[in-house]
Formats: structure tokens, sequence, C-alpha cells
């Protein structure tokens, strides 16, 4: 059975701050043809490699911001996220957890570095992913999960010495702890040197990876090394990956929602209309308030 093909490898772009506590690279929407449209559900995917915060004071970090229309999934692989939000939601994403937010209807939402992480300084490493909701979910009540490391699935990878850390959807039928509107499938592959891994999904799901660590070989021709993204086209179901060092590698495969994108900032919606009612709200305190 034929293997899906890479459509592209694609090196990190040069980064930029969001807040002064997130060093990101962008890579959805970013290089072409990485656009919300082809990657839907993923909409966005900021990827903060890995960077060296020295000691602060002061916690760094993005201030009060609106969300409507989608969820943001925040992945912690080094360094600690403290948030708080307008709906009084609020905790620490340690090394290891993920929080999966859905902002729905509307939130206010702000998210720092932890204050002891900010005293003491430290690596920082960290995936924001947004995943779009359908029009009938766009406007249900906000809602958090936190997914702390030690309730993630773990599948020990065959003839191997890794696993895989299913966050949502399944590996092999082991499914992962998060709840998802649409069939979402995201996982760490987290491998040592000389695993080779095989993965399925839906031939018309957008499927893609990016190295967090390491290097992989991917079916046996590309290879992709840490801080690169691996676009796949939608030809076959299956794909391989094997690890050239220890690596680690963020999985993400997800139906399409197939439904009208209009996107401004913090808000995505299905029309324009839909987006200037969704300003009008936020500037009517609709969200809330947070200070």
């Amino acid at each position: 059975m034929a293997n899906r093909s890479v459509n592209n490898v694609f090196a990190p772009a040069p980064p930029h701050f969001v807040g002064d506590g997130f060093r990101v690279h962008n890579f959805i929407p970013g290089f072409a043809p990485l656009s919300m449209k082809r990657m839907d559900p993923f909409i966005m995917l900021d990827y903060n490699s890995t960077f060296y915060f020295p000691p602060s004071p002061v916690p760094r970090g993005v201030d009060v911001h609106p969300h409507r229309g989608f969820e943001t999934v925040t992945i912690a692989y080094k360094g600690s996220v403290a948030h708080n939000d307008s709906k009084g939601g609020s905790g620490v994403i340690n090394e290891g957890d993920v929080q999966w937010m859905t902002a729905a209807s509307g939130v206010l939402h702000k998210e720092y570095h932890e204050k002891e992480f900010s005293k003491k300084g430290g690596d920082f490493q960290m995936v924001q992913l947004w995943v779009n909701l359908l029009a009938k979910d766009k406007m249900s009540p906000p809602k958090y999960q936190a997914i702390t490391a030690s309730k993630m699935t773990h599948v020990p990878i065959k003839n191997g010495k890794g696993f895989i850390e299913v966050i949502a959807g399944a590996y092999h039928e082991h499914k992962g702890p998060a709840f998802t509107f649409t069939p979402v499938n995201l996982m760490n592959a987290k491998l040592k040197k000389g695993d080779k891994v095989d993965f399925s999904f839906p031939a018309h799901y957008n499927t893609a990876l990016l190295v967090i660590e390491g290097e992989v070989t991917v079916n046996d021709t590309r290879n992709a090394a840490t801080d690169h993204f691996v676009l796949f086209d939608n030809d076959a179901d299956a794909f391989s990956i094997e690890a050239k060092e220890d690596a680690i590698v963020l999985i993400m495969s997800g139906e399409p929602l197939n439904e009208p994108i209009a996107s401004h900032g913090p808000f995505v919606m299905n029309t324009r209309e839909e987006l200037q009612q969704a300003f009008v709200d936020f500037q009517n305190g609709a969200f809330g308030s947070l200070n």
C-alpha cells in the first residue's frame, strides 16, 4: 500500500514575539500552501522553539486578549505557563501538560510565565495550535480541559524503545484524554534512535508533523530536522517516521470542516457579519472582564 506523499518540509520562519513571553515561529497560516483552508481544521500554529529566558521578577507573557469561534491547544515541552480568564478559569500548564481551551462564544484570556519559572529563568518550548469549530458549535459555552502529563495515553512502539503519547484521537485504538468536537488526532511520538513507527489516518484528513527534537526520516525518503514542519498530501492513509537520533515529533491529523472561514485577529467565524458582531460584543463587554 502506498504511503502519503510528503508535500514539503518547511524550515521555521524567522521568529517574532507574541507579547514579551512567547518567541514563536508561525507555520499556520504561513508558508504557501499552509493556509487556514488547506490545513482545516488547524487554523493557526505558533511554535516557541527552545529559547532561554533569563530570570525576571515580573512574569513575561501576553496581557488580556479575546477569543471567539475556535479552540486553543497549548502544549508545554519546556517551562511553565500560568493563565486565567474572564469566566473564572485559571491554572498552570507545566512541562508535559496540555491545556485545551474552548473559547467558542467568547472569553477574555491572559497567559504568562509561571512566577517560579519566571524568577529562575530557563529554557522555554511550547506549541500553540488553534482548532476551528463548526458553525453550530462556535457559540457554545467556553470551557477548559486541563490535561496533565499523567493523564496522557502512552502506547509502546512495537519493536522499539519509545512510545506514542496520545493527546486527542487515537493511535491503534488507544484513545487520548481530550474531548474534540470533530475528529482530531494529536499526539507526540517520543522516539529513541532507530525507532520506526507507522501511522494511518483517513486520506482526506489534513495531516502534518512538527519535529520538536532530534531528526527523523519520513517514509524512508525525506529527512526532517529539529523545528521543521512536514506537510503531507491527501493521497493515502499511511506514513512512517524513523528516528535518526532520539526525537520528539508532534503529529496532527484532522477531518476538514469544509465550512467558510472568516477570520480577523483573535476571532474566527464563518461570515464577515459574524466577525463584526464579535467585535461589537467584545466592545460591549459581552466577554466579561479580566484585570
